[in-house]
């Protein structure tokens, strides 16, 4: 979403006209969708931590700085609140077959059978190996990996300094790498 278009849409939202809010839920709940499912292993508490993410977000709304983006600071309370619910054993992260509607990355455009099973078989190996490394790890893992997003974006969502998102996922790769070679898998 446009910059400007984003500002407008949440002035509007501060001056009380809440419909002005859907359009930013539109905009970020694949992102938000793709986070909370990385972070707790269940789509069904992903979504569930997702919408309550997005009503918190939106009461929120009047602290909000408008010379920032929305998604960092978004994904900020989204990540909160997902922790949130590891804690207090709401959601325990376990391997879960993703949703087909749930796409990590974008579709390739070869979709033959044998192209759609290996993409599976490589999706649940990733997920039993998530599932073994620390929540910090998969944090950053997920951020990075499956969200794609940038260290400074990442800075700004775990609110550390970008030197120390590059430290963490150096050692979250290690951790991921480990869970691999412990499960036997062979990789170039």
């Amino acid at each position: 979403m446009q910059p400007d278009l984003e500002r407008e849409l949440i002035r509007k939202c501060k001056a009380g006209d809440a419909r002005f809010y859907e359009p930013l839920v539109r905009a970020y709940e694949p992102s938000g969708l793709r986070l909370a499912t990385g972070m707790l292993g269940n789509l069904d508490d992903a979504r569930d931590a997702l919408q309550d993410a997005f009503v918190k977000a939106y009461e929120a709304l009047h602290r909000f700085d408008l010379r920032r983006p929305f998604g960092p600071w978004f994904f900020q309370i989204l990540r909160n609140h997902c922790r949130d619910m590891l804690r207090s054993r709401q959601a325990r992260f376990r391997l879960e077959t993703v949703d087909e509607n749930l796409e990590l990355r974008p579709a390739d455009p070869e979709k033959g059978p044998e192209r759609v099973r290996q993409r599976s078989a490589a999706s649940e190996l990733l997920w039993r190996a998530l599932e073994k490394v620390g929540d910090e790890h998969r944090e950053i893992l997920v951020l990075k990996e499956l969200q794609g997003l940038r260290y400074n974006e990442i800075a700004q969502i775990l609110d550390i300094p970008e030197g120390t998102v590059a430290s963490r996922l150096f050692h979250a790769r290690h951790a991921l790498r480990d869970a691999l070679d412990g499960m036997g898998v062979v990789y170039p």
